[in-house]
Parts: C-alpha cells; sequence; structure tokens
C-alpha cells in the first residue's frame, strides 16, 4: 500500500494565498556540537560529517587569552548593544548611525560606533568622516570622533583608497574585530553599538565570544515588513538565542513612505504576514515600533549630517525616539536620563 499523506490543517488557505504559509526550514541544523573550544572539538562523534570538522580539530582549544584584555578595555562602556539583522538591504547601518544620533543629542552620552562589515563599510560615510585615518597613540587606536561625544571605528579608516574591495577570509576578519576591542582606546562610553554585516556566520560569533567576559546588553534586530526580510530575521533571533545573546527587541524600518511635504504615509513594503509586529509577537520578543521610509533620511547619510538635527519634528524621528525610549526600557534605564527633555 503506497505511503498516505496528510493534509496540512491550512492546505486550502495556502492554495488561495500561498503568501499566508509560515515559512519551514528545510534541513536541521547540527545538533550536540561540542564548541570550536572543546577539547573534543573535531573528534566527537558528532563531528563526523561536518564540514569544519578538520578546521575545529586543528584550532587551539580552551579559552581565548584575550578575552579578559578585551574585558579590561571595555571597563569603561557601560553598555554594547549589537544591531542584527540577518537580511541584507533592510536598512541596518543606517538605523545604527540614527540610534546613534539619538543617542548622542544628549550631551551628557558618550555614544561609540563598531563597523564590523569588513566587506562593506557604510558607517564612515553615512557619519560624514569617510576620509579620516585612524590615529595611533601609547594608549592604542583612537576612535574618530564625529562629534564631541560621538566616536567611529571602522576598517574604511585603514584602506588606501575608499573604492578598494576588503578580500578576506574569515580569520583575518575575526582579528581585525578583535583588534577593535583589544586596542582601540574606547574611553568612557554610555553606549556602544556594534553595526554587523548581514548572516550569522564569522563577525557575529567573534563578537559574541570576544565580549564573553566584558558583557554584552542585549541585540536589536531590524526588518522590513515584507515575509522575505521576516524569514532572515527569524534565523538571526534563533542564532540569538543559541549564543545566549539577550534580544532587546525588534524594530520594523521602512514600514511606510512619508512625505516629506504633507507628511502622508504610504505602504511601499507591505506586510503581507503581519510584519515585524506579528513577528515579535510569534518570537516572544519586545517590538519597538516602526520607523517610517523618509527620503531626507538617505540624504542626510550621503552628505554625512545629522537626520536628527535637520529634521527633529519628522515623522521618523518622533518614530526613533520612540524606539530608544523603549529600548532603555529593556535596558533597566530610565529613559528620560537617554533623551534630552522637549
Amino acid at each position: 500500500m503506497a505511503p498516505s499523506l496528510e493534509e496540512p490543517e491550512n492546505f486550502q488557505d495556502v492554495l488561495s494565498n500561498p503568501l499566508k504559509a509560515k515559512p519551514q526550514l528545510v534541513a536541521p541544523e547540527p545538533e550536540h556540537c561540542p564548541g570550536p573550544e572543546s577539547n573534543d572539538a573535531g573528534k566527537a562523534d558528532s563531528c563526523a560529517g561536518c564540514p569544519n570538522q578538520a578546521i575545529c580539530a586543528s584550532a587551539p582549544k580552551g579559552p581565548d587569552p584575550d578575552v579578559p584584555l578585551i574585558a579590561q578595555r571595555l571597563a569603561g562602556v557601560k553598555h554594547k548593544i549589537l544591531v542584527l539583522s540577518g537580511k541584507g538591504g533592510v536598512g541596518k547601518s543606517t538605523f545604527t548611525t540614527l540610534l546613534a544620533h539619538a543617542f548622542a543629542t544628549n550631551d551628557e552620552s558618550t555614544v561609540g560606533i563598531m563597523d564590523t562589515d569588513i566587506c562593506g563599510p557604510s558607517i564612515p560615510k553615512m557619519m560624514g568622516v569617510e576620509d579620516e585615518t585612524i590615529h595611533i597613540s601609547g594608549a592604542g587606536w583612537s576612535p574618530v570622533w564625529v562629534a564631541d561625544n560621538l566616536g567611529v571605528m571602522s576598517i574604511q579608516f585603514m584602506l588606501p583608497n575608499r573604492d578598494d574591495a576588503v578580500i578576506w577570509r574569515g580569520p583575518k576578519k575575526n582579528g581585525l574585530i578583535k583588534q577593535f576591542l583589544k586596542d582601540v582606546e574606547w574611553g568612557d562610553l554610555d553606549f556602544l553599538l556594534v553595526d554587523t554585516p548581514p548572516g550569522t556566520s564569522d563577525e557575529h560569533l567573534s563578537v559574541n565570544s570576544f565580549l564573553k567576559e566584558a558583557g554584552i546588553d542585549g541585540a536589536v534586530m531590524v526588518t522590513t515588513p515584507q515575509e522575505v526580510s521576516l524569514l532572515d530575521v527569524r534565523k538571526e533571533i534563533d542564532f540569538c538565542r543559541k549564543a545566549g545573546i539577550r534580544v532587546l527587541g525588534l524594530v520594523e524600518n521602512m514600514s511606510g513612505f512619508v512625505c516629506p511635504s504633507c507628511t502622508h504615509e504610504s505602504q511601499i513594503f507591505k506586510a503581507t504576514t503581519g510584519g515585524g509586529s506579528a513577528l515579535a509577537k510569534e518570537m516572544g520578543i519586545p517590538f519597538l515600533g516602526e520607523v517610517p521610509l523618509d527620503p531626507r533620511i538617505g540624504m542626510a547619510c550621503d552628505y554625512g549630517e545629522s537626520f536628527f538635527s535637520h529634521y527633529p519634528e519628522s515623522p521618523a524621528c518622533k518614530a526613533l525616539k520612540k524606539v530608544v525610549t523603549g529600548l532603555a526600557e529593556q535596558m533597566g534605564l530610565d529613559s528620560s536620563r537617554v533623551l534630552p527633555e522637549e
């Protein structure tokens, strides 16, 4: 007798509207991984068939001796926040710069941005400092200061030409991220924002392992409303849970287009499956808010200027202030002390 196939409960709904179907992972992830630092790495039974078996078996075992040095270097940084997505093109770096400018509107706060997108560093351009270079002193590498209370570190400052491609394998990228944490003289910061590339690979694992002792407050997830973006953000949330990183909340970027003249909002990327708010509810994480698409944000980034300074009353600025307030609450901070009073 031929095996029978059970009809899923939502089979008719899927046929009538496939967009309503929840995405399913087609391949399970390997279980019982001993971890690359374990003495059994690459040798355990669960390592059989893993593409990284040979790398793990030959890698040095035990904790990284530089991790305590990084913790000591970052002792003056009060809050460390990762900006993640999993999906490229959702405006993650743009959101990082907006979040940094929002925190920096409070003159009593000092903010730093660490750009870990080694192959596509865009933070310096957005902050208006792409022609700067790194200064080295006895205390270490000095960040490039955009303002008195806002500093940036990026590989862009090391490139001879701004259009030079960075063609590096994982170990070299990981080594540079370690230097950004161990050798940069960040000093006393209230907030260090770590902008990451898309995915859940080398850069993300490195930042998490290097900051193990220094501590990470958590991660902010950035998505756009459509399901093709939400699909990758689900994976990023799963990565955080497996890596032990707290998810501070989810932000829906480009949630609608706001006309600069009449402030009318139109839906550009329609939320076919409920958008960011539905995903946050599904995954059990806080929803920090929706930031509309404003063409003046792109112009501000192109010219390296602060959108907050030029358009403080725009719908996007008001939405970002709401995001900052929610983020402060998740970190146990008094939101009135994070943002200056109106």
